[in-house]
């Protein structure tokens, strides 16, 4: 027997096995639809209630007499369902509810309310994640969870009666529940047929469940949005090019909303700092404001209002003991190690913002005590890191103690497979590629100013190149050792240009942008304040470039040096030492020039970028000018030089 004739035995016998497995399927099959009764449920991942009567309030969700489950199939309620399921006569039956909706997975409740016309959302405790939902009701069941949000059409105000609403099933499985909601009054167009719990044409909204935290909140026809009615001390609007914008309510006293930019993903920090809200959107024309309120203690956001597009928003909540934290930074904490009170509950990239010359600056922890040299302050104690789950703090006149550090996370780095992030979420909800275009990746990788990679000295800057070069006349060996010269020279030149033409780089983006302002303040007068604030941001670069302009030299004045340089290490001479150190002078001179204004460039520019975000908070009108001014200064943020800041910024 040849080889292809055993292959072609071989795959006979496989067809042969493949053809009974399959006979023997389908009469499985055939035995479970034929056998006379339905199953109720595919599946106990995600279990669709009726409450039987409607629930007064929160404490009736424990007790669950009378609630049945509604199958993923209605024949299941015919006395014959196998004739149901074979009689088109049977097709297309609607559920109606006689009590109230109420959705159940592993790891959360969600409590349609008809008379309210509101969801309302409650996670459950870590002990009641680690049971499936089981279909079969219980007349004694657990204390719901801790409520996340509720959810009412946009028109409500916080604590305001939606009115009526119908519940109707799009989609109920095992894995999944669809359920669309139209709401009687959503505001002034709703209809006559609101009396009637008809409600008006068109104010409805889809939300949709599956085995995970998340659900899919999306406004659909006439109904303009959704309130998602909550309690939050900050608010993050995170940003993977520049920093992130935190909302504190107590920095708008008077503001009743505020309008934040639309950028895709939203993170709420409730009370307590054991729990996370994400909220993420695909790309469109969303519009996102936070409602802001007095509570006991402080103020608050209250509500998120979000206004669809046509499109979805989905909300998740992630909890933890610790899994957010605010440091009041106090003045006793200036030039010394501090140790927190607080301990990270898992590894992830955790992070905070504190004010490094005079601007917000995003700090990672790292995960040992050490320093860190940047082109405007300087040299000082790099501010946070962990000694294991223990975190510290160091502060200094560079970084001084200044408001509160919030401390959080939204990506992970060496966490455990069981914890979701925040980008977890992203990813889940928006896929692959636009989450991809969001945390953009590639935007995050520092650029090159090594010319030959690790062939050249490693420290590659003027003063470690001339440093590199000073040993060598040291060492008396320049004569021997001109080739190693020629190359650290041609490095340190690549060095040079580099930052010449990054720092080029700002030069026409704070050109283009001015121009850009000014036009827009010409066509919208009402946004000329908010214009003329970013535009006096803007100038700081032309005029940092303007001041050290001198000093930072050119290229022609590079190789002037480069040729003195070669010059001297070509003879022998016992002032060679001496007169190359002048030399050294004037290279780190025009370096050190360079490295000053391109930290500046990018330093005005992530400020840029913040303003604009925080100044359109109580000027709606201005978002659409803040999220295009924020997307340029995201633009040439990308791929920064490891002078303007550290990789993975």
């Amino acid at each position: 027997m040849n080889a292809n004739d055993s292959f072609g035995q071989w795959n006979r016998v496989s067809w042969q096995f493949s053809w009974r497995r399959a006979v023997r399927l389908v009469t499985l099959v055939g035995a479970v639809i034929l056998g006379g009764n339905l199953p109720a449920f595919s599946a106990p991942g995600v279990v669709l209630w009726d409450t039987d009567t409607p629930l007064p309030d929160a404490a009736a969700l424990a007790n669950r007499a009378g609630w049945k489950a509604v199958p993923t199939e209605l024949f299941a309620f015919e006395a014959s369902p196998a004739k149901a399921i074979s009689d088109p006569g049977y097709w297309g039956r609607e559920h109606a509810f006689k009590g109230d909706a109420v959705v159940e997975n592993p790891g959360l409740l969600a409590v349609f309310s008809a008379a309210r016309g509101s969801l309302t959302i409650y996670a459950k405790t870590a002990a009641e994640q680690s049971a499936t939902p089981n279909p079969a009701p219980a007349a004694a069941a657990p204390a719901p969870g801790r409520k996340i949000a509720e959810i009412v059409p946009f028109a409500s105000a916080a604590g305001a009666n939606a009115g009526k609403s119908r519940v109707a099933i799009i989609r109920n499985a095992g894995d999944e529940v669809v359920l669309e909601v139209t709401y009687a009054s959503a505001g002034a167009n709703a209809g006559a047929g609101a009396a009637a719990g008809k409600g008006a044409p068109g104010e409805s909204a889809l939300f949709s469940f599956g085995r995970n935290e998340i659900v899919e909140l999306k406004p659909t026809g006439a109904l303009k949005g959704l309130r998602v009615l909550t309690s939050l001390d900050y608010g993050v609007l995170p940003s993977f090019i520049g920093d992130d914008l935190l909302y504190d309510p107590a920095a708008f006293p008077e503001a009743k909303a505020l309008a934040i930019p639309s950028e895709n993903m939203f993170v709420g920090l409730p009370p307590g700092e054991d729990r996370m809200l994400v909220v993420t959107w695909p790309k469109g024309q969303q519009q996102v404001r936070l409602g802001l309120a007095d509570a006991v203690g402080r103020r608050r956001i209250e509500s998120l209002e979000l206004q669809g597009d046509g499109q979805s928003f989905f909300l998740a909540s992630l909890t933890a003991p610790g899994i957010w934290h605010r440091e009041p930074l106090k003045l006793n904490f200036l030039e010394k190690d501090v140790t927190l009170e607080w301990k990270r509950p898992f590894p992830a990239k955790w992070k905070t913002q504190l004010s490094e010359a005079g601007t917000r600056t995003t700090y990672a922890f790292r995960q040992a005590k050490g320093t860190v040299w940047r082109g405007v302050p300087g040299s000082y104690d790099f501010p946070a890191w962990f000694d294991g789950e223990t975190a510290f703090l160091r502060l200094g006149k560079k970084v001084p103690p200044k408001g509160d550090a919030l401390i959080y996370f939204l990506e992970a780095r060496e966490t455990p497979a069981t914890v979701t992030t925040p980008v977890d979420i992203l990813k889940a909800t928006l896929g692959r590629p636009m989450s991809e275009a969001i945390l953009d990746p590639a935007g995050r990788k520092l650029r090159t100013h090594h010319r030959r990679g690790g062939e050249s000295v490693h420290r590659a800057c003027t003063c470690g190149y001339t440093e590199a070069i000073e040993a060598v006349f040291k060492a008396k060996e320049e004569t021997s050792k001109q080739a190693f010269i020629a190359d650290a020279i041609e490095d340190m030149i690549f060095f040079v240009r580099s930052h010449m033409d990054r720092i080029n780089e700002y030069r026409s983006f704070a050109d283009e942008m001015t121009k850009h302002l000014r036009a827009q303040g010409q066509s919208a007068p009402e946004l000329k304040p908010f214009l003329e604030n970013l535009e006096a941001i803007v100038q700081v670069i032309p005029q940092e470039y303007e001041v050290q302009k001198e000093n930072m030299k050119s290229l022609d004045h590079a190789a002037d040096l480069a040729k003195q340089t070669m010059a001297l290490a070509s003879k022998v001479d016992p002032d060679n030492l001496k007169t190359y150190a002048a030399l050294l002078k004037a290279w780190r001179g025009m370096g050190g020039a360079g490295d000053y204004v391109l930290a500046q460039c990018h330093t005005v520019t992530r400020k840029l970028f913040q303003e604009a975000g925080y100044a359109c908070a109580e000027l709606p009108k201005a978002v659409a000018a803040a999220e295009d001014i924020r997307a340029r200064c995201r633009q040439v943020l990308r791929n920064a030089d490891g002078y303007e800041i550290w990789a993975d910024y």
